[in-house]
C-alpha cells in the first residue's frame, strides 16, 4: 500500500500493542489503538515447542522480543518441564523432543531423578521421565503490552479505550470504524482480539479451565521474592490436564491438582480461583488474513499469548510489504470450507460414497468430504494393483475450479508460471508471491478458446486467485468441485482398459467413456500412465459403474500417498511452502521464465537449480520414519523430514525432507530421529 495508510487495531490488549509497536517500528504511524487493555488474569505459561514449525517460530520470537523489553521483566526464562507417567506418554515427549530439534529450539530428554532435580516439589519415583525446554517460561502479558504502547505511542500511534460499535464500509472497502465517542477513518482495520468480523463466519472453539492458586506454601519460603516471582520450570502433565508454576510462594494450578505428582499440593488450601479463557479453531490454529469480502479489513483472531509478538510482526509484514515471511497458509483465514468449518466430521460425500460402501471402505475426513483412505486390511496390495495393472481412485475432494471470458488466458498466465496457451493440453504451474515462494501447485487444461479447468489446488489459491481478479469483469471464476467428481485411473494396462481414450501425454479432450461425457485429463502425480477423469455429479455412480464392469480394481488414499512417494511428487503447504522458491523445491521446470511476466518473475531473475543453498531432498529408510522429524548429518541437525510413508511397490520408506545443498547429494548417509532413536538413511 503506498504512502503511510490510516490505520485502526481493535483491541488494546498484548496483541493489539504488539502490532502497533510492530507497524509503527516499519513507519505506518498513523495507528489508533481502540479498546481496554491487557487484563492481569492469564497464567501466562510459553510453551514453544509444536508440531507446527510457524507457531513455534511465532513463540520464539514472542520469547527473544519480551525478554528484552524495558521496565519490569515481560518473559521469565524459567523453562519448562513436561513429565510422563506412562511410556505412551514418554514416546510422545521424545516425539516432541525431535520436533524441538527440527525448528531449532533447544530441548532434552531427562530421566526421573534428573526431573525431580529440576522440580525439587516433583515425587521422581512417581514419572518416568519428561522433557525439559530451557528457554520456555513465563510471560506477564499486561507488562509485556504497555511496554509495547510506550514504544508505539514515542513513534506516533495513539490510543483510546473506546469499544467499537460498527465498521464503515464503502464500494467492498472498509473506510473506518464507530465508537460511542464518534468516528475514526481508517484505510486499514485490524480486529486484533476484538471478536470483530464484520459479517464474517468464522469457526472459533475456545476453551476454558480453571485455574487456582494456593495460599503459602512452606516448601516455597524463601525461594523467590515479589520481583522474579518463580525460578522452578514450568511443570506440565498432559495425562491429568495439569499444568503448575510458581507465584513468590505460592503455586498456580492449571485444570487440575495431581496430588501425587506434587505432595505439596495434598494439604494444600486454594485462595483464589479464576476461568481461564484459551483461544481455539478447529484446528488449534489463529485466524489470519484480510477479510475475503472487505478490502482492507484484517482479522488477527484466536492468537494464544505466547504467539503474540510473532502473529503481529508477520502481520506488520504482510501490510506494510505485501506478504508475511513465514509459511501462513496453516493460519490463514481462508483455510476453512464453509461446509467443514464447525465439524471435524465427514459431512460431504462422493457420488461414489454408496458403492465404497458396499466394497468394505474405511473412510477419513479430508476437508468435510468422505474419503476412502482403504478398502483392503493391506493398503499395499491396492497400491500393487495400480503398478501392475491398473487402478482407480476418488479424487473428487481435490478442489477444482473454472476459469473463463475474454481476459482468461492473459490472467492465467499473469498468475501463474506456465503457459496454458495451447488449446486441448494440461500444463504444470505454480502461483507464486511477489517474492518468488511457492503458494500453491495447479495443473490447467485449456478446454475452449475462454474456457479453463484449474485443478489441483485448494481454496488458497482459489482465494489468491480471486483476489487478483481484473475489475473489468473479463475473467470469472467458478468453484465446480461441489457439482462434479473426479476418478484417477493409473497403471500400465490403463490405454488397454480405456482405448477411447488419448494416450498423448498432457492431453486434455472432452469426449465420452460409454454413455458419460467426461473431461479426460492425460496427467499423473503418481508416475504411472493414466487419467483424470471429470464428470458432473449427477452422472457419477455412472461413470464409477462404468469402469468397474472393465474389471478395474479400486484403492484408496493410503495406496496413493505410497505410490505419491514412490513417484517423488511433492505436496504444497506440506513439502514446499511460502517460504521456498522452485528451484530449491525441485520444481524448476513449471517456471516459464520465456513466456513474459508473471507474478513473482521478477524475484526468480539470477536463480537456477545451481544457486540454492538447500532443497527439497528425497530420503530412504529401512526403518519407520515420520513427518517434522529432524534429520542429522554427520551427527548433527541438518535439517528436517516434511513428509514420509511405506513404498509399498519398492519395499522401504521414503521420505521428503529440506536439507542444505552440501548434503543433498544422492548417496549421502543421513539419520533421522524416530521418537528418540536415530534411523539411518541414505539421499535417494
Amino acid at each position: 500500500m503506498a504512502g503511510r495508510p490510516r490505520v485502526v487495531v481493535v483491541g488494546a490488549g498484548l496483541l493489539g500493542c504488539a502490532l502497533a509497536d510492530e507497524l509503527t517500528e516499519r513507519g505506518w504511524t498513523d495507528v489508533t489503538v481502540l479498546g481496554g487493555g491487557e487484563a492481569d488474569d492469564h497464567p501466562g505459561l510459553v510453551f514453544r515447542t509444536d508440531a507446527d514449525r510457524t507457531l513455534t517460530e511465532f513463540a520464539k520470537y514472542t520469547v527473544e522480543k519480551y525478554a528484552g523489553l524495558d521496565g519490569q521483566w515481560c518473559f521469565n526464562p524459567v523453562g519448562s518441564l513436561e513429565v510422563a507417567t506412562t511410556p505412551e506418554r514418554l514416546e510422545e515427549l521424545k516425539q516432541r523432543r525431535g520436533w524441538a530439534t527440527s525448528w531449532g529450539v533447544r530441548a532434552y530428554s531427562r530421566t526421573p531423578r534428573e526431573c525431580a532435580d529440576l522440580h525439587p516439589l516433583l515425587d521422581g519415583t512417581r514419572v518416568l521421565g519428561g522433557l525439559h525446554v530451557p528457554g520456555d517460561g513465563l510471560l506477564h502479558a499486561r507488562r509485556a503490552a504497555e511496554a509495547q504502547a510506550r514504544r508505539a505511542k514515542a513513534r506516533g500511534a495513539r490510543f483510546a479505550a473506546e469499544d467499537v460499535v460498527a465498521v464503515d464500509r464503502s464500494g467492498g472497502r472498509v473506510t473506518g470504524v464507530v465508537t460511542a465517542a464518534g468516528r475514526y477513518r481508517a484505510d486499514v482495520v485490524v480486529s486484533c482480539g476484538a471478536g470483530l468480523f464484520a459479517g464474517l463466519t468464522v469457526p472459533r472453539v475456545p476453551r476454558t479451565h480453571e485455574y487456582a492458586t494456593t495460599g503459602p506454601l512452606p516448601e516455597l519460603a524463601g525461594d523467590n521474592d515479589e520481583h522474579v516471582q518463580a525460578g522452578k520450570p514450568v511443570l506440565r502433565h498432559l495425562d491429568s490436564g495439569m499444568y503448575v508454576r510458581e507465584h513468590v510462594d505460592r503455586l498456580g494450578v492449571g485444570v487440575t491438582a495431581a496430588a501425587e505428582l506434587l505432595p505439596a499440593l495434598r494439604d494444600a488450601r486454594f485462595e483464589t480461583t479464576t476461568t481461564v479463557v484459551l483461544p481455539g479453531t478447529p484446528d488449534g490454529r489463529p485466524l489470519l488474513g484480510e477479510h475475503p469480502d472487505l478490502d482492507g479489513f484484517w482479522v488477527a483472531e484466536e492468537v494464544r499469548p505466547e504467539h503474540s509478538a510473532g502473529v503481529a510482526r508477520e502481520l506488520a509484514r504482510w501490510l506494510v510489504d505485501g506478504q508475511p515471511s513465514l509459511a501462513l497458509h496453516g493460519c490463514d483465514l481462508a483455510r476453512f470450507a464453509p461446509s467443514a468449518r464447525f465439524t471435524a466430521e465427514p459431512i460431504r460425500a462422493s457420488p461414489f460414497h454408496e458403492r465404497q460402501v458396499a466394497l468394505g471402505a474405511h473412510f477419513a475426513s479430508a476437508d468435510g468430504w468422505a474419503r476412502p483412505e482403504r478398502y483392503r486390511s493391506d493398503a499395499g496390495a491396492e497400491a500393487r494393483a495400480a503398478r501392475e495393472r491398473v487402478a482407480m481412485f476418488d479424487l473428487t475432494p481435490v478442489s477444482r475450479l473454472a476459469v473463463t471470458g475474454p481476459g482468461a488466458l492473459p490472467f492465467l498466465r499473469a498468475m501463474t508460471t506456465g503457459d496454458p496457451a495451447e488449446p486441448g493440453r494440461v500444463s504444470a504451474a505454480l502461483l507464486l508471491g511477489e517474492d518468488g515462494g511457492i503458494r500453491g501447485r495447479l495443473t490447467v487444461a485449456r478446454l475452449g478458446p475462454e474456457r479453463f479447468h484449474v485443478g489441483e489446488g485448494g481454496r488458497l489459491d482459489f482465494a489468491w486467485l480471486r483476489r487478483h481478479l481484473p475489475g473489468d469483469g473479463s475473467v470469472q471464476l467458478h468453484e465446480t468441485t461441489p457439482g462434479t467428481c473426479c476418478v484417477g485411473l493409473w497403471g500400465p494396462d490403463c490405454a488397454e482398459t480405456l482405448p477411447e481414450l488419448s494416450t498423448t501425454d498432457f492431453s486434455a479432450e472432452e469426449t465420452y467413456l460409454g454413455d458419460v461425457p467426461v473431461v479426460a485429463l492425460r496427467l499423473s502425480t503418481v508416475g504411472l500412465p493414466g487419467w483424470e477423469l471429470h464428470t458432473t455429479a449427477d452422472r457419477g455412480r455412472r461413470l464409477w459403474d462404468t469402469l468397474r464392469e472393465r474389471d478395474i480394481a479400486v484403492a484408496g488414499y493410503q495406496a496413493l500417498t505410497s505410490l505419491r512417494l514412490e513417484a517423488g511428487t511433492p505436496v504444497a503447504g506440506v513439502d514446499f511452502t511460502t517460504e521456498h522458491d522452485p528451484y530449491e523445491a525441485g520444481l524448476g521446470a513449471a517456471v516459464r521464465m520465456d513466456k513474459g511476466y508473471f507474478l513473482g518473475r521478477d524475484a526468480l531473475a539470477g536463480r537456477s537449480a545451481a544457486t540454492v543453498s538447500r532443497r527439497l531432498t528425497r530420503l530412504t529408510a529401512d526403518s519407520a520414519l515420520q513427518g517434522k522429524a529432524p534429520v542429522y548429518v554427520g551427527g548433527r541437525p541438518a535439517g528436517y523430514v516434511t513428509s514420509a510413508g511405506y513404498g509399498h511397490t519398492v519395499g522401504r520408506t521414503l521420505a521428503f525432507a529440506w536439507l542444505p545443498v552440501e548434503h543433498s547429494s544422492p548417496g549421502t548417509t543421513v539419520e533421522v530421529e524416530h521418537f528418540g532413536t536415530r534411523v539411518p538413511g541414505r539421499v535417494a
